[in-house]
């Protein structure tokens, strides 16, 4: 799904039916709004607050609608999936949050940078899978030193701080190469 323009046709979705929406976004969906990124993602990923009933349900019937367009949008495109990362995140992550969308009956709101580069560097290091998205936010040695510590919490395997060293050393490698 491209985020911008699904995010944009849900609200006037939403907007019709007089349901609103207001959560916190992560993922790629909010690396696209935040134009860090520009690629298609296959979910819309809330973190905080679990998503109303109502607003699942329409969820659904907006993606069941897509796909007699022709989109692919999945039935579970917007989805509470990383919310046991609040109970990780530093204290006052909801003091830091930037508006990623506003629309008429939406708002989203992202992570600021360091809570947002915590969760892809999480991500990083625990699927191998966000490597592309870290890269983009290009994170400064200062702000990797910050987020380590963090980071080497999040898992209680013996070798987790090792291989949470390892891959910010390839990371900071590879942003130095200019990969």
């Amino acid at each position: 799904m491209d985020p911008r323009e699904v995010i944009a046709a849900f609200d006037a979705y939403l907007a019709v039916r007089g349901l609103r929406f207001e959560a916190v976004v992560i993922g790629g969906t909010a690396l696209n709004l935040l134009g860090v990124v520009r690629r298609t993602t296959r979910d819309c990923d809330v973190l905080y607050p679990a998503i109303l009933a109502e607003i699942a349900k329409a969820a659904v019937l907006f993606a069941l609608e897509r796909r007699t367009l022709g989109d692919a949008l999945q039935n579970d495109w917007l989805n509470n999936g990383p919310a046991s990362l609040v109970s990780a995140l530093p204290s006052g992550w909801q003091q830091r949050l930037t508006v990623v969308f506003e629309g008429e009956a939406i708002l989203l709101n992202s992570l600021g940078r360091l809570d947002l580069l915590r969760s892809k560097l999480f991500g990083l290091c625990d699927r191998a899978r966000d490597l592309g998205d870290c890269v983009a936010l290009a994170p400064t040695r200062a702000e990797i030193s910050v987020i380590a510590p963090w980071l080497a919490e999040q898992d209680g395997n013996p070798d987790w701080s090792e291989h949470v060293s390892e891959v910010l050393r390839d990371l900071e490698r590879r942003l130095d190469r200019g990969l």
